[in-house]
């Protein structure tokens, strides 16, 4: 370990961080825009700054999430972020530093959770946080590709269709964001100035595209969903040929989920619609007339950790009765390390420390990626990640963390 002084960010060296942190990530600036956005949402109390004399050489940050979860609840969890090591400073034990201080923290805090997006996954396994949500990107030739659409959503009383100024339609899109929060795990609840990153909008990374546009879908004089998106322009010798850049979607009902995307489909002078990310269980699957035209991929994108087993196994629910023992290793965060009994159902659950013979061995990592019920137990069980110490206990265990909606995050931090 260098020596280093960490300690907690001071307002008026915001800058100098953050331009440690852009370094960190490829030196390239951004614009004035983001810079203010982030600025804004930095809670310089959560913010760490590695002091090399008056070189920053480590960046940390963690925001005051809550996170959506099995059943429903909004758990609260530290939102890992701007983690980043001057390139002149790698190797020297900065960013374990980092991590050792930041959840000593957020334990001391009382957060059950921390999650983070990996830049790259290999790092933060050895921290403890495992890929608990993964995501479809894709972009779909819509001169080949039909959707077959549900009754009602044809552009009649049931559904309307109308153009929106990202701005000024932003907290009418924002109050139906947090009407979906409850249904999906891995949803975020923002915090103030966090509605501004679904209408960030730098010129200079447009990338030949037009401006932001949105498209609100209405029933009865009630917002029911709405999508954001940009085209790109492009022509060649057989005419035009763009394409639809979407951002987000979200509606409350199939019709209007529907709706919206067959606008996006139907957009003049484009052949193809760029999405993404979008849940693993996204309804647009079921929609499109041929996947294989759709270019499908599919990427990890929120990374957790369980900072306070108990508290973070009993703040989810489970599908299915559940009783069962967990020998639980966590080098990284030691007070998790022991057995567990985790006795739970539909109504909720509790995790006590026991002495109890073991049923499943598993690692922190292990249960951060089976927590929000997007990875089973059995397929970590495959790997010999998650071992079986009861007969039968693996199965019964499996069932209960799995859930029926695939976990989502709609956008990075």
């Amino acid at each position: 370990m260098t020596s280093t002084d960490l300690r907690a960010l001071r307002p008026e060296e915001w800058d100098t961080w953050y331009r440690t942190f852009e370094l960190a990530f490829g030196g390239v600036p951004e614009s004035d825009e983001e810079r203010a956005l982030w600025r804004d949402v930095t809670d310089f109390g959560r913010a760490l700054a590695a002091w090399d004399g008056g070189q920053v050489a480590g960046t940390a940050l963690s925001h005051p999430f809550r996170l959506s979860v099995p059943g429903g609840a909004l758990v609260p969890a530290a939102g890992v972020s701007a983690v980043g090591v001057a390139p002149t400073h790698r190797r020297r034990g900065i960013l374990t530093a980092m991590m050792r201080r930041q959840l000593d923290d957020v334990h001391a805090a009382g957060e059950p959770l921390a999650v983070l997006c990996a830049s790259e996954p290999e790092i933060y396994g050895r921290f403890g946080y495992g890929p608990a949500a993964y995501a479809l990107f894709g972009e779909a030739d819509t001169a080949r590709v039909t959707l077959a659409v549900p009754p009602g959503t044809d552009d009649t009383e049931e559904v309307r269709l109308r153009l929106a100024d990202p701005e000024e339609s932003l907290a009418e899109c924002e109050a139906l964001y947090a009407r979906r929060l409850a249904a999906r795990p891995g949803m975020i609840r923002r915090l103030p100035h966090w509605e501004r990153l679904g209408v960030l909008d730098p010129a200079g990374e447009r990338d030949g595209a037009s401006p932001l546009r949105c498209v609100l879908a209405g029933s009865g004089g009630e917002l029911r969903g709405y999508a954001r998106y940009a085209v790109k322009p492009d022509w060649d010798l057989s005419g035009p040929k763009g394409a639809v850049v979407v951002r987000d979607v979200e509606a409350l009902d199939p019709a209007a989920y529907a709706a919206l995307w067959r606008y996006l489909f139907g957009i003049d002078l484009t052949s193809a619609v760029r999405f993404g990310p979008r849940p693993m269980d996204d309804p647009l699957r079921h929609l499109v007339s041929d996947l294989r035209r759709c270019g499908l991929r599919v990427r990890d994108t929120l990374y957790l950790r369980p900072v306070d087993v108990g508290a973070a196994l009993a703040a989810r629910t489970y599908t299915t009765a559940v009783d069962v023992v967990l020998e639980v290793g966590d080098d990284f965060c030691p007070w998790n390390t022991g057995r567990w009994r985790l006795a739970g159902d539909t109504g909720g659950a509790a995790c006590e420390r026991t002495g109890d013979p073991a049923d499943l061995a598993l690692g922190a990592r292990e249960l951060g990626e089976v927590y929000l019920g997007g990875t089973s137990l059995a397929a970590l069980a495959g790997t010999g990640r998650v071992r079986e110490l009861r007969p039968g206990a693996l199965e019964r265990a499996t069932a209960a963390f799995s859930w029926p909606v695939a976990p989502w995050l709609p956008h990075g931090f």
